[in-house]
């Protein structure tokens, strides 16, 4: 595993040592490890939406309703 040094204002080490000490997390690292795992799944959802709404732009109209599109969304983005 890479090690880095880096710093944090205050309001953020304070609350990063909060999550530490409910016992959340078992160290800052873990904490941030996690934070970025969130960041990066939060990317790929954004990325897939926008790839679907480029792709939707470029077929045209459709008559699913609604709700029909909602659901075929969430089942793609659950896997």
């Amino acid at each position: 595993m890479s090690r880095q040094s880096i710093s944090f204002t205050k309001p953020n080490d304070e609350w990063l040592k909060a999550q530490v000490d409910s016992q959340e997390y078992s160290s800052k690292s873990e904490l941030v490890n996690d934070l970025i795992r969130q960041a990066r799944k939060q990317q790929a959802q954004i990325d897939w939406i926008r790839a679907k709404l480029v792709r939707a732009e470029k077929s045209g109209f459709t008559k699913d309703s609604r709700e029909e599109i909602l659901a075929q969304s969430r089942a793609q983005m659950n896997g």
